[in-house]
């Protein structure tokens, strides 16, 4: 066995090489397809990822070149990636929810010569911006069906053509493979991994091989994870935090990464698996707390009130095993009896009960919602980073969990505050820098340090504490300073609030635009018979109105200064979407679209005089038709109690 250090001399196919030798009969990867779990080895990722390799340089892609992948989570997504990557190339992620003419923007920016794609869903956008991206020499293809009419157009390949083209190369030169993942080093850049883009078009940070493999290492130091532990991968590809765990976990663990059938089936095959960790953005535990809200909510009176019982105990419970205290013996037999009972039937049912550990990163998470997962029995724990230090510079720690910080740093990441008040960064894990972008590129890693854009500060224990970001916090007319984005997080730790966008820059109060969830409050509705036909019609009905009053009344009670209290709110009638630009492709709001693109309601939000207007929607259906929908939008001042 290797010295764990000595694999950061690796890269990504070597480290491949390398874990074959150790673990090559073991499962690396599992697949589920029409209801059957199919796996391959350690030794059949490398030979699949050999022939790949071989093949694409066949079609012509060369070292330093670029391939784009537009895919949902199968197992060919690293296979291709990887093989790129072991002839010098560069793989990159996009989004599979993109648009044609996002997809044909981003192709241009990273000189994308070949693309991946999994399926005749996203081989039509490219068939639709074919013109505008003449440097895309071949699109590979994996799944056939509906590509019939695609077969005799050579820009077009069958990844199984692909394979036996690889195979051919082999036959020709048996040590051809070795010798081109031999040439790769440690510090070349493997991947451009998009951000999340906030205020417009993604930037494609340059990651190198050291950057995976030392998160991997870094990760697993903090966290132990074994050889034998599953983990289920369903974040898209193109986002960091994928990346960090089937690029850098995998590979310096072993663990084994199982794919689910498809989007739809993600909660039912992750029943299944019953992995060890997880990772996550913030909305995918958002929405499992809405699931487990319903399941009390519909269930017997008598479990009602012992889950509302021992959601209590729970708490108490959890605050003594995330500060590593010892808990008084009649609490800890109440919180074994409700664990038994109560709690692990229930996470049972959503295939958490085998999880050692859970991530959540990619925007904040309330304290509320964190110890909500705490008090249920799952140790979810509070990572921070950025696409541009792969993913993790901060986590906590087990027995040292504070739902107001997101942890220490990870071993080998120094990390300090700005004079500014920015959170500032430096470890391997650290990219080299945005692709073409050598301005940006400045900026981001001035003085050797990466800068986050974040505004933070350290606090007595050694945590940091993220206040917001540089530019979204904000202050009032008064001068008075505050961050919208702890007002968002705990309007959205409500079951009855989906999203929320807080407004009050240089403005005498606080103003929220809030987007119920349909699910939970068409539920609520119905049980009160109160009836609606559509999601604009659900929204504007003047019970619901009260709900979400008495919401945003319970946490200005829980606020202690007065200029954080919201004091005017309105409910949005169609729900942020990421195809609208509302969202990036993270679920992040983009807070200057929206409030731009929804300017008449942000001034009567702050004009107490405005209580309804007139508003319009257009719908677009998927054959392309459209329909303009007319709804009476209500405003609201919150009156203290």
């Amino acid at each position: 066995m290797a010295n764990r250090e000595s694999l950061l001399e690796y890269t990504i196919p070597q480290l491949l090489r390398w874990r074959v030798d150790e673990t090559g009969e073991r499962v690396a990867l599992r697949e589920k397809e029409f209801g059957i779990w199919r796996s391959l080895t350690w030794n059949q990722y490398y030979e699949k990822v050999r022939q790949a390799a071989l093949g694409l340089a066949a079609i012509g892609l060369e070292r330093g070149q670029t391939i784009a992948l537009i895919t949902d989570n199968i197992p060919e997504m690293l296979i291709v990636a990887i093989g790129a990557q072991s002839i010098g190339a560069i793989s990159a992620g996009i989004y599979q929810s993109s648009l044609p003419h996002e997809i044909a923007d981003i192709l241009n920016y990273i000189e994308a010569s070949l693309v991946f794609c999994d399926d005749q869903e996203q081989v039509d956008k490219l068939v639709e911006v074919r013109a505008k991206i003449p440097r895309v020499r071949r699109v590979v293809y994996e799944d056939p069906r509906g590509m019939r009419g695609y077969r005799d157009d050579e820009w077009f390949v069958f990844i199984d053509d692909l394979y036996r083209l690889g195979q051919a190369a082999e036959g020709n030169d048996a040590a051809l493979f070795d010798h081109l993942i031999s040439q790769g080093r440690p510090d070349d850049v493997c991947h451009l991994c998009l951000t999340s883009g906030t205020t417009g078009l993604p930037k494609g940070a340059m990651m190198t091989h050291r950057n995976y493999i030392n998160m991997g290492l870094r990760i697993t130091e903090a966290d132990y994870l074994a050889p034998t532990d599953e983990y289920m991968s369903f974040l898209p590809f193109a986002w960091i935090g994928e990346q960090m765990n089937s690029f850098g976990v995998a590979l310096a663990t072993g663990i084994t990464i199982n794919f689910p059938e498809s989007v739809e089936t993600i909660m039912s095959d992750l029943k299944e698996i019953g992995p060890h960790f997880m990772f996550g953005a913030p909305r995918i535990y958002e929405t499992i707390r809405s699931q487990i809200w319903l399941r009390i909510d519909e269930t017997y009176w008598l479990n009602r009130k012992c889950y509302q019982y021992f959601m209590g105990i729970g708490e108490r419970a959890a605050a003594y095993r995330m500060t590593g205290r010892k808990m008084p013996l009649g609490l800890k037999l109440l919180s074994w009896l409700g664990t038994t009972l109560v709690f692990m039937p229930l996470i049972n049912q959503l295939g958490l009960l085998r999880l050692r550990r859970a991530y959540t990163g990619g925007a904040a998470l309330g304290p509320e919602l964190f110890t909500f997962y705490q008090a249920i029995g799952v140790n979810l724990k509070q990572i921070y980073g950025q696409t541009e230090i792969t993913g993790i510079a901060y986590m906590h720690r087990d027995g040292d969990v504070r739902p107001d910080t997101v942890g220490k740093p990870l071993p080998g990441t120094e990390c300090r505050i700005s004079e500014k008040g920015e959170i500032l960064s430096r470890s391997a894990s650290v990219c080299a820098g945005y692709f073409k972008l050598p301005e940006k590129t400045k900026e981001l890693l001035e003085d050797g340090w990466l800068h986050s854009g974040d505004a933070g500060y350290i606090d007595e224990n050694g945590h940091l504490v993220v206040i917001d970001r540089v530019s979204d916090v904000m202050h009032t007319r008064q001068g008075l300073m505050f961050s919208p984005m702890f007002l968002e997080n705990k309007l959205k730790f409500s079951p009855y609030i989906k999203e929320a966008v807080i407004f009050g820059n240089q403005q005498d109060y606080v103003a929220a635009l809030v987007n119920i969830d349909p699910v939970i409050v068409g539920k609520w509705a119905e049980d009160r018979r109160i009836s609606f036909t559509t999601f604009m019609d659900l929204s504007q009905k003047p019970e619901v109105a009260d709900l979400v009053r008495q919401e945003i009344l319970s946490i200005n009670a829980r606020v202690e200064k007065d200029h954080f209290k919201i004091r005017r709110y309105a409910i949005l009638y169609k729900l942020l979407d990421v195809d609208d630009g509302e969202l990036t492709k993270t679920g992040k709001i983009r807070r200057e679209f929206v409030q731009n693109r929804y300017r008449s309601l942000y001034d009567a939000l702050y004009d107490p005089a405005v209580a309804h207007k007139k508003v319009s929607a257009t719908y677009q259906y998927q054959d392309g038709q459209t329909t303009t929908v007319e709804t009476e939008m209500q405003f609201y001042t919150v009156a203290e109690k």
